[in-house]
This record gives structure tokens, sequence and C-alpha cells, in this order.
């Protein structure tokens, strides 16, 4: 990881360092580097709904603009938006998006795709960081062409590039998602009434041309974005008021996706929320019984319940792990020739359909699960059982110091993964895009997982805490 870049691209409160438009600026200017590195002659640049996208993707913009790249502005759509039309436009040699994902307002952050559709290797990330750096260094004397090798043999400055709106490509978008569903689905009654929560996000103009063009039967809440409001008690990471409206109106199914959209948490008829794991063992399963899950595998990473692997093994599909992270498991997926993986945190990768993860796409997907088998989301979800688990942020210095080189926070996980044995696990890693050490205990007993972790929150809040 690097002083920029964390596990999905830059991302800070906005206004404040790194994500200022001094940074943004430059960052325009060092993904130029990389968008010639793909024979590419344009960038494309969506956002999300926050106050400060437009600032952010002005400063992008004009610093692509001013290396000579032409720049595409495809407005407010969903970060898998973004990575279909990388992948769709001629002459693009990469995506931009500008969002937080699940974050509050107040931060903003900055990821990329390459011109295949998929998000940039460790490698590429660490090329575009090298270049920000040396622009930054600089800064202060400012610009110079002759001040980074790449850019010294450019006498006289590049032309700059055009910016403009890039034609149809919220249209383009949906157009492809809906492609992902059977019309002849539509109007099973399996499916409908549903609830969909946009998160007051990038969903929320997308996900109503989607559902509403499938001509299937859809309340929408939380699909004003004001600005402010992406994410507030709302989406897939406050699912209260989608429980709510599922049971209010007798919705057969409700749908929350997270601020730009890349995720998706679901609910069942009785408001009982059902998560990526369940998902990506509904999905993987039910492809499975229909010969169309290829080497009978999917993906998932350490954050997922035990309940997913056993529930996977008992249909006869194996069951690979990696690191936390979608860029991980689609990695993994990749190598092997996987079609599917996901996060318990509802990243969900089809990639026969895309190159990334998408929650429209994973609920559409899901939808036809349901209605290919007649049967509820609540019957489906029966396919796994999860086992207690809990999961706690600790708030730790933004130095992020190594915490098992400390020794009383070593021998306490070293105490609870003992006491548990081989009946649950203990896993302690660091945010990839906050100052917060998370500690996550899965067991057979909840109370004593509780107080296992509460135990394990108290030391590293005493040891290396705010």
């Amino acid at each position: 990881m690097g002083k920029f870049f964390g596990t999905d691209g830059i991302r800070g409160m906005a206004n404040q360092y790194p994500m200022t438009v001094d940074v943004a600026m430059n960052t325009g200017r060092a993904i130029a580097h990389f968008v010639r590195q793909q024979q590419g002659t344009s960038a494309i640049i969506g956002r999300d709904t926050r106050r400060s996208g437009p600032m952010l993707e002005a400063a992008l913009a004009a610093g692509l603009a001013a290396e000579g790249i032409d720049v595409h502005l495809a407005g407010v759509i969903p970060t898998p938006g973004v990575a279909f039309l990388a992948a769709h436009t001629p002459g693009a040699g990469a995506g931009i998006v500008i969002s937080a994902s699940h974050n509050p307002y107040q931060d903003n952050g900055i990821k990329l795709f390459r011109a295949d559709g998929h998000k940039l290797s460790d490698e590429e990330e660490a090329s575009v960081e090298i270049h920000l750096l040396a622009l930054i260094s600089t800064a202060d004397h400012g610009y110079s062409a002759a001040s980074d090798s790449q850019y010294a043999s450019v006498t006289p400055p590049p032309e700059p590039g055009l910016i403009q709106i890039l034609d149809q490509a919220r249209q383009k978008y949906v157009a492809f998602l809906k492609g992902c569903f059977s019309p002849n689905n539509a109007h099973n009654p399996t499916l409908t009434p549903m609830v969909v929560d946009c998160s007051n996000g990038a969903a929320s103009g997308v996900a109503e041309a989607v559902f509403s063009d499938l001509g299937l039967d859809v309340l929408f809440i939380h699909n004003m974005p004001d600005g402010r409001n992406i994410n507030e008690r709302c989406g897939s990471q406050h699912t209260a008021d989608l429980a709510t409206a599922v049971l209010a109106h007798k919705a057969r199914v409700g749908l929350a996706f997270d601020g730009d959209a890349d995720r998706l948490i679901a609910m069942d008829e009785n408001g009982v929320p059902v998560t990526g794991d369940k998902i990506l063992a509904i999905c993987a399963c039910h492809a499975a019984s229909r010969g169309e899950l290829p080497h009978k595998r999917v993906v998932s990473t350490v954050m997922s319940n035990i309940g997913l692997g056993i529930a996977l093994a008992a249909h006869g599909i194996a069951h690979e792990i990696t690191g936390v992270g979608d860029r991980l498991v689609m990695a993994a997926m990749e190598k092997n020739g996987i079609v599917m993986g996901g996060e318990d945190s509802g990243h969900m990768i089809f990639s026969q359909y895309h190159t990334t993860g998408d929650g429209i796409l994973t609920a559409l997907r899901l939808l036809t699960v349901m209605a290919e088998t007649g049967r509820s989301l609540s019957e489906l979800a029966t396919v796994m059982t999860v086992y207690p688990q809990v999961l706690k942020n600790v708030e730790v210095h933004p130095d992020r110091p190594d915490f098992i080189a400390v020794e009383s926070i070593h021998h306490a996980i070293e105490s609870v993964e003992n006491t548990l044995g081989e009946h649950g696990r203990v896993l302690v890693r660091y945010s990839g895009t906050q100052p917060l050490l998370r500690v996550m205990i899965e067991g057979p007993d909840q109370l004593q997982i509780e107080n296992a972790c509460d135990y394990l929150c108290s030391v590293v809040r005493t040891e290396i805490g705010c």
C-alpha cells in the first residue's frame, strides 16, 4: 500500500489532504501518463452524488487536459458504470471514479480502471503514484516539465485535451444492465413487489431506469440525493428503513445499494438482511445445479463467515479464500478461470457479465435465481447457516503501527485463538480506507465472542488507540 493508494484508490475527507484540488489536479496529470501507456487518447470520469464531486471532477479533468488527454465526463453514475464505459469507449485509456463508496458525504475518493474495465494492479497503481509524488514534490516551485523525465521530451507543452460530456453515458450502462436480465422474468410473482434503497447515491437514477424499464413493480426509497445525504442512515450500511418498507408494502424482496452502487445487501420478505456471503452461496449453488459454474469453484475473502465454506462444500463447490478487497478476489478468479466471487460486504463479481463488482448486476442475478426457482429469498437463504460473528472497529493513530509487534496485543490475540480452538477464528486487520483496526471474531457462542471481541478492542485501544 502506497502513500496515497489504499485497498481501493485514494480516499479521505474532501478539501483536506490528500483529497484536495491540488492533489486531484496532479493525480489527473499522473493518470495522463498511464493513459498514454495504455495507448489511449482519453479518460472517462464519473462520480457519485457528493457535494465535493464536481470540484474534484473539475480538478482531475484540468490535470488530464493539461497533459493533452481528452476528458469524457460521464456525470453521476455508479462505479461499475465507469468500468463498463472505459471498456466500451474507443480511445479510452482509463476510467476514473470520484467516490468514497459507503463513507459519509464529507469523504471522497479517486479510483481507477484500465481501458479493459479492470481495476489497476498494485504495480500499475504504484507507477501512477510515483508520477503523482514527483509532481507534488515540485509543486512548491511551480510545475516544470523538465522536472520529470517523462515530460522532458515534450517541447513545446502538449496541446490541451478537450473536456466534454460523454454522450449517452448513463443510457449505455442501463442498456447493458437490462441485457443481464430476461424480460420473461419481469412479471414473475416471486419477485414483486420489491423495494429498492438507492442510498441517495449514484444508483438513484440508474436503478430507477433499469428496474422500471424492465417492468418490475418497484418502490424506490432514498433516491433524492442532495449532495449531503448520500449513505445517511440508508443504503447497504443502514438497512432499517429498507426492512420497514419491505414489511409495510408486503414486498417479496428488498435491495440496498451503497453510495457508488458497487455493492448490494438484500432483504428477504420477512425483513431479514441477506448479506454478501449468502448472496454468493445462493447464486453459486444455483449455477452449480444447472451446470453453469465452471470448475465448481468460487472466491471470497478472509472476512467471509465460516458458514459459507460449509454451504459450498455441501454442494460440491470448492472455496478459494483471498485477502480483503475485490481486486484480490478478481485476481484469483482470473488466475483460476473462476466466474463468481465476492465479499460479505456485498461486492459481488460475475465475470461472465462484468469486469468488476456491480451492485445492480448482483441484484439482477439474485432476482434471476428467485424467478428460475420460484422460491422466496428467505427459502433460498437457508442454503447457508451463518455462524455468530462480531466485528468492531478501533480508531487508531493514522500512522498505523504494526499492531502484531505490540506484545500485549499479540498475546491477547493468541489467548482468544487458544480459547476458541477449532470452533472459531480471530481476524485482526487494518481498514484499507480509514485509520481503523478491525477486530473480527467468529465462534459457536454469541456471548463468548462478544466478550472476547470487547477484550481485544480494549487492549488495542489502550496500546495504539487514539
